[in-house]
């Protein structure tokens, strides 16, 4: 039987479209499948903020950040935990992808006309011990251009590999199967689904017109996560995170269903890590919808006071921005799927960005000018959009109407205002002098220390009582799926592996569904800018390596 190309890659989002770019260098001839219409192309990275990882870069240096592969790599054990045998190859993918975060990735980025936004953004900053999670430096480098601006260069390489007559690109193919038809899993067959005029991220038909079966030496799985199908999000939930949440935000579009990790499991590859899984905290309802459940993540500086359902701060160190999950576990363990931002205008204006390409039109039009307007007073116009139109947004001059109004919105009376009014006015008690006992506090200090911060991300500290800093704002905050952590087995050639720990042959996959590396390269947590760079590299290698095992 004559094979249709060289290779078969399953999913056009950004590992599907790295990894094809390696063989179209390689002058493989390659079949890209997607269920989506064209106009998806990208996949999950075109909707991010397009936050890389990387470690001792120019932009670090000149912000004065000292930052090394070393410390980098004593961050990256710290929050990955890893601790499970099954952890043999995501450990290896992790080293192989901090070298590359401190060595090649930046330069090879910049080769291809990506750009970096010049101040270097701190997430995830822990709050434990030295050899505990979170990034002891700014490590979150914002492409210019946010996720379309990353896509560009590789959705750039591949069509011009289909001009050369090497790529066939082929949309509204759905993968149902892989099987062998020789000693190699050599076959991918499915349904071919009815076109779609469908925007970019918006349900399209499932309307079945034809079937398909192809054949090909390789096949790469880049089919990505589950965090659109809640489902199998709660199926899959750790009993350390408490229990799942019965109401979830979609923070990617519902065709990021998992699927092709059962299919592939099927065909003999191991899934390992299932349980591991990255969800935010900070999720608000969408108010102009793209997608089914569309929650949007607030990316917020330390300096908002961070409530639980019933209005009591969360504990130290679970600040905005310090430890995802560990929030995470927190809310799931109240009872509660919701918590509260309290916070003043003032705090608003310098410290709330939104997560996601089309939530900053600025950073994504690679506009100075609408850039440097972020220093304008009032709030950014996407913020102000929510403000204005969100469900989960209440401004207010009194608290005493704010908490009336917080309670209504979740028709509970969870809330006692004279019980926060104490939590309150004691917080900003530890604003009037230069000492402190409120971890917080410090944590605001420490934050303006940086210029970064200081200049775009962290408001002077203030009392949230104080009538000139107001209005009072309250937000309603949700879970937010994402990620998924855990995916197929792979060695540090992207082959996916079977339960005997052997390569099943012919197969390789990269991106999300295999735990952007390893089969779980982040472990347990995320040092945050590491799932587009995981995609990369990750993608990188199973095309080079693909294109290096076909005749």
């Amino acid at each position: 039987m004559a094979y249709d190309a060289d290779v078969i890659v399953i999913g056009a989002g950004l590992a599907g479209l790295a990894a094809t770019a390696e063989l179209v260098d390689a002058g493989r001839k390659v079949i890209l499948l997607d269920q989506e219409p064209e106009q998806s192309l990208g996949g999950q990275a075109h909707w991010s903020f397009g936050g890389l990882f990387l470690v001792d870069s120019p932009e670090q240096r000149r912000l004065r950040i000292h930052d090394s592969r070393e410390l980098a790599w004593q961050d990256w054990l710290g929050t990955a935990g890893f601790d499970r045998a099954e952890d043999h190859w995501p450990r290896k993918w992790a080293e192989a992808y901090v070298d590359f975060a401190a060595g090649e990735k930046r330069a090879w980025l910049h080769r291809q006309g990506v750009r970096i936004f010049p101040v270097v953004g701190w997430a995830e900053r822990g709050g434990y011990d030295a050899t505990g999670h979170g990034n002891s430096v700014p490590r979150f480098h914002v492409t210019w251009g946010t996720g379309p601006g990353l896509v560009a260069p590789f959705a750039r390489r591949v069509r011009a590999g289909a001009a050369r007559g090497l790529v066939d690109l082929r949309f509204r193919h759905r993968v149902t199967a892989l099987s062998r038809s020789a000693g190699s899993v050599d076959t991918v067959s499915g349904e071919i689904l009815a076109p779609s005029d469908a925007e970019r991220g918006q349900p399209s038909s499932r309307e079945v017109t034809g079937a398909f079966e192809l054949r090909a030496q390789a096949v790469i799985v880049t089919s990505g996560g589950i965090g659109g199908n809640h489902d199998l999000v709660r199926a899959n939930w750790p009993e350390r995170l408490g229990k799942a949440p019965e109401r979830m935000l979609s923070g990617v579009p519902a065709h990021v269903d998992g699927k092709m990790l059962g299919i592939t499991e099927e065909a003999g590859g191991r899934i390992i890590n299932r349980d591991r899984m990255w969800h935010y905290t900070e999720g608000i309802e969408n108010w102009n919808p793209i997608w089914p459940r569309h929650g949007i993540r607030i990316l917020s500086g330390p300096s908002p006071l961070w409530l639980d359902a019933h209005g009591k701060r969360l504990p130290v160190p679970l600040f905005p921005g310090f430890d995802t999950l560990g929030t995470l576990e927190h809310i799931m363990r109240t009872g509660h799927d919701h918590t509260w931002f309290v916070l003043t205008q003032k705090i608003i204006e310098k410290e709330f960005t939104l997560s996601g390409s089309e939530q900053n039109p600025d950073l994504t039009g690679k506009s100075i000018r609408e850039v440097l307007a972020r220093a304008r007073s009032g709030a950014p116009g996407p913020v102000q959009a929510f403000m204005d139109h969100g469900a989960d947004f209440l401004v207010d001059r009194s608290l005493t109407s704010l908490v009336r109004r917080m309670n209504a919105l979740t028709d509970d009376e969870l809330i006692d205002e004279a019980a926060l009014r104490r939590e309150i006015v004691a917080r900003d008690r530890e604003i009037a002098h230069p000492f402190t006992k409120d971890l917080q506090v410090t944590a605001m200090r420490g934050a303006r220390k940086y210029l970064g911060d200081r200049l775009i991300r962290t408001a002077a500290p203030h009392r949230l009582l104080d009538p000139k800093a107001g209005p009072l704002i309250a937000v309603r905050l949700s879970i937010l799926t994402r990620k998924t952590l855990g995916g197929l087995e792979t060695d540090l050639s992207s082959r996916v592996l079977t339960e005997g720990g052997e390569p099943l042959p012919g197969v390789y996959a990269a991106g999300e569904v295999a735990g952007f590396g390893g089969g779980g390269v982040h472990g347990y947590r995320s040092l945050e800018g590491t799932f587009l760079g995981g995609c990369l590299f990750s993608g990188r290698t199973a095309g080079r390596a693909a294109a290096g095992a076909v005749a």
